[in-house]
């Protein structure tokens, strides 16, 4: 293994607070199909394999939680509150703020389309570490994982007058929707800062807000698309 991967398996080893016994596991999880294809790896190399066993995990781990912190909720809403919890963008935001994106290994060819910015990449590497762990520490550490970094803020979803999560339900009426919070602008002293973030719904700029704390700026920026696309304004 070379030190560039040794360097990115430490970092999101770090990241995480978990440290692998079997190495080639975050290796795996961060390498892309395309990356594979280039160096003439053989495909199960890729991070293909492991997303596919970190979704059954992570759906394993979020309905175990939902079930046991939610004991009157139906079954309907129980299913939507999943949904919203680990659709693609929310697993894109989770891996983004453990600085999974960054350490993704991309062929060129899918690196110079924007393959390092594009959220099925990012949520499927994402789900791939989930793998990953599940293989290297069992059940527990995978469950603690997802836990600690998916299913931390369950209430806000649950709580319906969230902007995030009514934006989410308010969407999902039309079918699967990308839905992707990006910061733009971080502005002010340690003490005072200010966040800005824009929402996109597939691609389409729809709303913008601000909040000292990342999570405020989303939830301004929700509620701000969610008005407009009410009121046709984008």
């Amino acid at each position: 293994m070379n030190s560039d991967n040794e360097a990115r398996i430490k970092k999101i080893e770090e990241e995480i607070a978990y440290v692998f016994s079997d190495k080639s596991l975050p290796l795996r999880a961060l390498t892309h199909s395309s990356y594979a294809n280039e160096r003439k790896i053989n495909v199960t190399e890729c991070n293909e394999r492991l997303e596919f066993l970190g979704d059954a995990v992570l759906e394993l781990v979020s309905s175990t939680l939902i079930y046991k912190k939610y004991p009157d909720m139906p079954e309907g809403r129980m299913s939507r509150l999943r949904a919203a919890l680990v659709c693609e963008s929310a697993l894109s935001d989770c891996a983004s703020g453990i600085g999974l994106k960054d350490l993704i290994l991309l062929g060129k060819g899918e690196r110079a389309t924007g393959g390092a910015m594009k959220p099925s990449v990012i949520s499927d590497a994402f789900e791939a570490l989930i793998g990953a762990i599940y293989l290297d520490g069992g059940y527990e550490a995978a469950a603690s994982f997802v836990e600690r970094f998916v299913l931390d803020d369950t209430d806000s979803f649950v709580n319906e007058n969230d902007p995030k999560s009514a934006l989410q339900e308010y969407l999902q009426t039309d079918g699967a929707v990308d839905i992707e919070y990006t910061v733009t602008d971080v502005r002010g002293p340690d003490h005072d800062r200010v966040h800005e973030v824009e929402v996109r719904v597939n691609g389409k700029v729809c709303g913008t807000g601000t909040g000292r704390k990342k999570k405020d700026a989303e939830k301004a920026a929700a509620a701000a698309a969610l008005e407009n696309i009410k009121n046709d304004r984008v």
